[in-house]
């Protein structure tokens, strides 16, 4: 992650500005004063670079919680505070470069808010969760232009490259979404996808609650796909097989293939690299036969007027919240200096798909930083108790 250390953290006057980028304001930590967010905003795109002081020197980076997809912005926005402070910097990983030609104005990068708002639905839709190097998705979406191809990847590396090739190759019936998968089958029409590929996930051995595959991801596999649509999972992992296949299997109804060692078309590097060392790999392969109810879900995320006193928000700090299908946990409280203003770290939803984001409590304005959570049941519900919370 780039990030810059420096002998000793410095203010500016907020706001503050160094061409394109805009430094809004800063924000401490209520009980851990070493650390503080800092409100940048690059041409509409927001988030907090967040500094901590350490034994004898700080360090500045991307809070990673807002940080935007490209990389090129942070860079810019920590060499830009850099110079505006005057800090004097001990190490750095940061580069003032150029942004790559290949993703001026790209197209094919999207945020949530372009799925949830208006999913595309003139072409069937095939989705691959993590796919890394991209070798899988892009081969696939050359070879079937009638298709569009949707994939998810959290990596901000493998994003741009991808991005890259899309670009070089000219394909436009594939989009890139940074986010979590899981989060985002509940924001997909139901009956419109024809095949989901969860190729090579992270088994998460010590974290098994972090897996793709769940129930509830298999119940809204089954929403989204179309009869006839497949969800493929392939994995070197014999733990993540044995797993899945008992999740697969705890189904009331289903209908698997199982294979191992099966050649596809077009390899991941690390497919390449697990034959290389005769590795086991295995699929399963889920076919949906059920016609699915339309997705519907109601309701806003718009907040009413704060009514809590300043100390009872503080008090907040720590505070969880529990409902049947989830929680509403503040984690941290930051005030801005020389504003009536506050900042909310937030976790909320429900509890094996959590969402993290930020609230800014601005006066009588409050809103969802860098953007609102998904428009999902649970999210919904945390909202609702969050909106209480702040009244006191």
């Amino acid at each position: 992650m780039p990030h810059l250390h420096v002998n000793s953290f410095k203010k500016i006057d907020f706001p503050s500005h160094e061409g394109n980028i805009t430094f809004d304001f800063l924000a401490k930590n209520i009980k851990h004063t070493e650390e503080q967010l800092i409100a940048v905003d690059i041409e509409g795109t927001e988030f907090f670079l967040l500094s901590i002081e350490e034994e004898g020197r700080s360090l500045l980076k991307a809070d990673k919680l807002s940080r935007p997809s490209s990389t090129y912005l942070v860079h810019q926005a920590l060499l830009s505070y850099a110079k505006l402070s005057k800090m004097d910097v001990l190490a750095s990983n940061v580069v003032d470069g150029k942004p790559n030609m290949h993703l001026d104005n790209i197209t094919a990068l999207k945020d949530i808010e372009y799925f949830a708002s208006n999913f595309p639905t003139d072409k069937e839709v095939h989705i691959e969760i993590g796919f890394g190097s991209g070798r899988h998705i892009l081969h696939q979406a050359k070879n079937n232009p009638d298709i569009l191809f949707i994939g998810i990847e959290i990596h901000r590396p493998s994003i741009e490259q991808v991005l890259k090739q899309i670009s070089i190759h000219k394909l436009d019936n594939l989009l890139i979404l940074d986010y979590d998968a899981r989060l985002f089958l509940e924001q997909v029409p139901s009956n419109i996808v024809g095949k989901i590929y969860v190729h090579f996930p992270v088994p998460w051995d010590k974290k098994p609650h972090r897996r793709v595959i769940s129930k509830k991801f298999l119940d809204e596999s089954t929403r989204v796909l179309k009869v006839g649509g497949q969800l493929e999972l392939r994995t070197d992992s014999e733990n993540y097989y044995a797993f899945s296949y008992e999740t697969f299997i705890s189904r009331t109804k289903v209908k698997l293939q199982i294979n191992k060692n099966q050649d596809i078309a077009i390899v991941s590097k690390y497919e390449d690299r697990w034959r290389k060392m005769e590795k086991n790999i295995y699929d399963i392969t889920m076919i949906n036969d059920e016609q699915s109810e339309p997705l519907h879900v109601s309701d806003s995320f718009d907040f009413s007027d704060i009514s809590a006193t300043p100390e009872t928000l503080a008090n907040l700090n720590g505070v969880i919240k529990k409902f049947d299908d989830g929680f509403i946990h503040i984690e941290r409280v930051y005030n801005v200096e020389n504003k009536n203003m506050m900042v909310f770290r937030i976790s909320m939803g429900s509890f094996d798909r959590p969402e993290h984001l930020y609230a800014i409590l601005d006066g009588e304005q409050t809103r969802y930083f860098p953007k609102s959570p998904l428009r999902s049941s649970a999210n919904l519900a945390a909202h609702k108790i969050l909106n209480e919370m702040l009244h006191g």
